[in-house]
């Protein structure tokens, strides 16, 4: 006898799980089912372990600048790579276990099976010989690393976020190809670590920076850790030794172990989205609404990193909501979507918010700079380095982007998403309190220098309102 249930959810990462967890608040019947490790990619492969790392590699290279506050005795700091990575283990593996914990506490096994699921029709799914009969699919089968042909060749010696923290020791050098947010966030950490670390990558720019003077900034304070290399292919192949020999252009360098940090690509290829009845792209990718996450007019969704469109955990969980909502509803129902909120956690921190520059009308769009250096708090932590970016609107000021290459950028991040939801002008902005000393004052800095070049009478002082 045939099973029938009102939604079937392919996938349980972030976005699946939170479409199961709002279909059955609606008391909609689900099935989900999960092929391979349980676990979101942030948990397993992605944010979590990587944070751990980035946190040890912190707190040897704060030692290592002991000498300038004048405390001696860095000299007797070592790293015990071992030691390092099975912490990152551990911390990855408790946060695995509570993210898997949470879903299987509700879900008993008739609503939960492992194994991969492929699709026989829009109503229809088949897992382990058996077929469901379901109202709405939605697939959130997640993304794997992008390996051109030369990278699978190296063997043991290709390492990606996928396999990374599974070694038991640093390498002794490394070749990071692919100078993302994630390549510059582990490069970085690896050569704090002690690692001789190369980067690569193809384009000009790192970090995925649109702005140019951010961009400059940031490859000059990276390059002080790690070699850098950009603009340039690059060909990996394996030595009869086992390391790996790395053509960047006409430079030739010789590493014990390559991550591959090029991208990663939807698990969507064995999951019959060609029983759909819908042409798929070149890519294998059917067409979808953005704003619903449906595929054409069939109850099917596309949800997470299974669409490529905004690969991030908060907009993931996101989708999961609005397809199931969609799915509850009955009808399409699309919703607007979070502000743009992009940060790579190195040192400093790097973030966009809102529009990019390269989104914006040089024209009409007003740019403001704060910088590090003139700030007081930054010059008592030794960080003087870094500098934000503000981009508004010149008529009326009205707040539309931010790059952030400073520590701390993750929390002005935050405060700038807010602001730039709000709609909330120059003016506005500068009227919230700025304690000091704080790097946040760097914040105030860039406002008050955008203000000055919008068409807005700069009120004096501008950061009161009369009473």
């Amino acid at each position: 006898m045939t099973r029938k249930v009102d939604a079937v959810v392919i996938g349980a990462g972030s976005a699946g799980v939170t479409a199961v967890f709002t279909l059955l608040n609606a008391k909609r019947s689900v099935l989900l089912i999960n092929a391979g490790p349980e676990g979101s990619t942030c948990t397993r492969v992605g944010c979590m372990p990587s944070k751990a790392l980035i946190e040890a590699a912190t707190a040897y290279h704060t030692g290592e600048r002991m000498d300038m506050f004048g405390l001696r005795g860095a000299e007797h700091l070592s790293v015990d790579g071992p030691a390092v990575m099975a912490r990152v283990r551990s911390v990855r593996d408790t946060l695995v276990r509570g993210v898997v914990g949470r879903y299987h506490a509700v879900l008993d096994d008739t609503q939960f099976i492992d194994g991969h699921a492929k699709i026989i029709a829009p109503d229809c799914v088949e897992v382990n010989g058996e077929r469901i009969e379901t109202g709405a699919i939605i697939i959130a089968t997640g993304s794997s690393p992008v390996l051109p042909p030369p990278f699978r060749a190296l063997g043991d010696a290709l390492l990606t976020t996928d396999t990374l923290f599974e070694e038991t020791d640093l390498p002794k050098s490394l070749a990071v190809i692919g100078l993302g947010a994630i390549g510059c966030e582990i490069g970085q950490a690896m050569a704090r670590l002690g690692v001789e670390v190369h980067g690569f990558d193809a384009a000009p720019v790192v970090a995925g920076i649109k702005d140019p003077v951010v961009a400059e900034q940031a490859l000059d304070l990276f390059r002080k850790d790690m070699a850098i290399t950009t603009g340039v292919q690059v060909m990996p192949s394996l030595e009869d030794d086992g390391r790996v020999s790395i053509q960047a252009g006409d430079q030739r360098y010789t590493v014990d172990r390559v991550l591959a940090s090029i991208g990663r690509r939807p698990n969507v290829g064995e999951i019959g989205l060609e029983n759909l009845g819908i042409e798929l792209d070149a890519r294998g990718m059917p067409p979808f609404d953005r704003e619903t996450l449906q595929i054409g007019d069939l109850p099917v969704y596309i949800i997470g990193d299974a669409n490529a469109d905004r690969p991030l955990l908060h907009e993931s969980a996101d989708e999961g909501m609005i397809a199931a909502i969609n799915i509850i509803a009955g009808q399409r129902q699309p919703f607007r979507r979070r502000v743009p909120l992009a940060v790579a956690f190195t040192a400093p921190q790097i973030a966009s918010v809102g529009a990019q520059l390269n989104e914006l009308d040089a024209e009409t769009t007003a740019i403001g700079t704060g910088k590090a250096q003139m700030n007081g708090r930054a010059q008592t932590k030794g960080v003087t380095d870094g500098l934000i970016r503000i981009y508004a609107d010149k008529q009326n000021g009205r707040l539309l982007g931010a790059a952030l290459a400073i520590q701390d950028a993750e929390h002005m991040a935050h405060w700038l998403a807010l602001a730039i939801e709000r709609e909330l002008t120059l003016i506005d902005c500068l009227g919230t309190p700025f304690y000091h000393p704080v790097l946040e004052e760097t914040l105030r800095d860039a406002l008050q220098d955008c203000l000055t070049k919008t068409a807005l009478r700069v009120p004096y002082p501008p950061v009161l309102t009369p009473a």
